[in-house]
């Protein structure tokens, strides 16, 4: 299961062993004045649409990128019956590669409350 620590201006993404292996990184880092939106979602696999690059069984798990021949590009390391974080992203002040991440994590609320708070006191 990725981490997800927010510190300062930055909000650092670490993938586990399989998922780095299908999103093809360690890690990403997103500046948290890039953040439009955060929420804690109860069920994250559900929002990875579109066509991918990446692992799926369908149901259960969702891990790569997808949207990529149209829609918003999603950076996706989701699991069923996981809660998990949702943040949509200003796609060129981001670093150009993604429209939204979506995760699974259990402090996807306590997450989401925290980058609010951080792109509230950037502003």
């Amino acid at each position: 299961m990725a981490t997800v620590t927010v510190t300062g201006h930055l909000i650092d993404i670490r993938f586990s062993g399989w998922e780095r292996l299908w999103t093809g990184r360690e890690r990403f880092a997103v500046p948290t004045g890039a953040v439009r939106h955060a929420a804690g979602v109860p069920d994250p696999i559900r929002l990875a649409r579109g066509a991918r690059r990446g692992y799926a069984v369908s149901g259960f798990a969702k891990i790569g990128v997808w949207g990529l021949f149209g829609g918003p590009r999603q950076l996706v390391a989701a699991r069923r019956g996981e809660p998990g974080l949702h943040l949509v992203l200003d796609r060129s002040t981001a670093g150009g590669e993604f429209d939204e991440v979506v995760l699974s994590t259990p402090a996807g609320p306590a997450l989401a409350e925290a980058i609010g708070r951080a792109t509230a006191a950037g502003a």
